[in-house]
């Protein structure tokens, strides 16, 4: 699959997504959300794929922010249109069954910070900057910036983030919860290869309930969440991977899931 603006790699089932716009800090502009859609469908439908890792092209961002040229000339039924298509990429990302790793190599800002949380999990660089600085263009978050971000890291931080449209650093970013490690720029695919190694030694099928659950407990009442708990565990019990992880355990041997 060949992009402008997004490039896609795949080795040892594990896809590599980079949004390739340096010249403009890899800014997002609606070719580009529809080169990232077209990415992610690929790839939740790839049983080879594993695990995801998305960062962004030269050494300044991950991803800037939107495409103000863009955003400007935008009217009413054109934003919202922009919006809904926006959300609908990061609920893909956020949704796929495959862990997807960010590696913040840099500026994260606007549509970049929400990108983010939309992965499974974050890696910063040392020198990453995070924010939402929506409100200092006269609009708000429309990636979904003020519904994860209070989620993540809870509402009081959240408000100070959104209203006060400040970048805050990696370092603040991790102590609060919104990044998970903070590492040197060079070594961010290396850990992210790390972890992906961990999670891919695991039953895909676990891995896929187990982000279910989360994901759309979040959203449930806890006796909701616990139902659907239930409900995945016992799909797993029923499944190839359960037999096999559970005897390879007994057998003292590594276990050799298939994802069925």
């Amino acid at each position: 699959m060949a992009f402008d603006n997004v490039k896609l790699e795949k080795q040892n089932n594990i896809a590599y997504v980079t949004i390739d716009r340096p010249k403009v800090l890899n800014a997002l502009n609606m070719a580009t959300m529809g080169e990232l859609q077209e990415v992610f469908t690929d790839l939740a439908a790839d049983r080879d794929i594993r695990v995801v890792i998305l960062t962004g092209g030269g050494e300044k961002a991950f991803v800037a922010g939107a495409d103000i040229n863009e955003l400007q000339k935008n009217n009413p039924v054109e934003a919202k249109a922009y919006t809904h298509r926006g959300q609908a990429v990061l609920y893909l990302i956020e949704n796929l069954g495959k862990p997807v790793i960010a590696c913040i190599n840099g500026f994260a800002l606007g549509g970049g910070c929400e990108i983010a949380m939309a992965c499974t999990m974050r890696l910063a660089s040392e020198s990453a900057k995070l924010g939402q600085p929506e409100v200092k263009l006269g609009i708000i978050p429309g990636y979904g910036g003020t519904q994860r971000l209070p989620r993540l890291v809870g509402t009081g931080l959240a408000m100070q983030i959104l209203l006060t449209g400040e970048m805050i650093s990696a370092q603040e970013a991790h102590r609060i919860g919104l990044v998970n490690e903070i590492l040197p720029a060079d070594k961010l695919i290396a850990r992210a290869e790390e972890i992906a190694k961990k999670m891919m030694a695991n039953a895909p099928l676990a891995i896929q309930y187990t982000m279910e659950a989360v994901n759309q407990g979040a959203n449930m009442s806890l006796a909701d969440g616990l139902f659907l708990e239930a409900t995945l565990f016992a799909v797993a019990c029923a499944s190839d991977d359960k037999t096999e992880g559970t005897t390879a355990f007994l057998e003292k041997r590594p276990a050799n899931f298939k994802g069925k």
